[in-house]
């Protein structure tokens, strides 16, 4: 709680044209809470508030399925991998593999992934996107969602889960 107070006063404080990156590291987070907040950072921040809390449920609902890995930063490293690296466009949250640089740089779009990421840890969790392990943006069609059902879209944003 006293590492979401301190980024918030900072973030506060830093001027809305600054196009500084944002360093991560200077804040005091858990390596687990840091994994969070750059995927909902990246892979929703153009989302209002549900979508990035239904990007943040799906990992916590691959966190506690048992055909995932058991942790927020495997969860969202999950992938192919060659000599160590992920293979580009070959992991399960794209962000991750696709080639482009992990630095932030829109500071209200960070702070929004703080607040959903504090969400997350108190807890709290999409309702409509439960059991969904899935997601997608509307512009992509994935081989496997078709195997999957569609439960839930919000922005752009298609949630799934396993069909019975």
């Amino acid at each position: 709680m006293k590492a979401i107070i301190y980024i918030l006063i900072l973030l506060y404080s830093i001027p809305a044209t600054a196009r500084e990156s944002i360093n991560i590291k200077d804040f005091d987070l858990n390596k687990e809470t840091v994994c969070l907040i750059q995927t909902i950072y990246f892979e929703a921040r153009g989302e209002d508030s549900i979508g990035q809390l239904g990007v943040a449920t799906v990992v916590m609902e691959r966190v506690n399925n048992k055909k995932f890995p058991n942790t927020i930063c495997k969860v969202v490293r999950d992938g192919r991998y060659w000599k160590g690296n992920p293979v580009r466009n070959r992991c399960s949250f794209s962000y991750w593999c696709d080639g482009k640089s992990e630095k932030m740089y829109d500071h209200e779009a960070f702070e929004a992934a703080i607040e959903v990421s504090y969400l997350i840890a108190q807890g709290v969790r999409l309702g409509t996107v439960k059991g969904a392990t899935h997601y997608h943006a509307y512009y992509v069609r994935p081989r496997w969602s078709h195997k999957m059902k569609h439960i839930f879209t919000s922005g752009k944003h298609l949630f799934y889960k396993e069909k019975k």
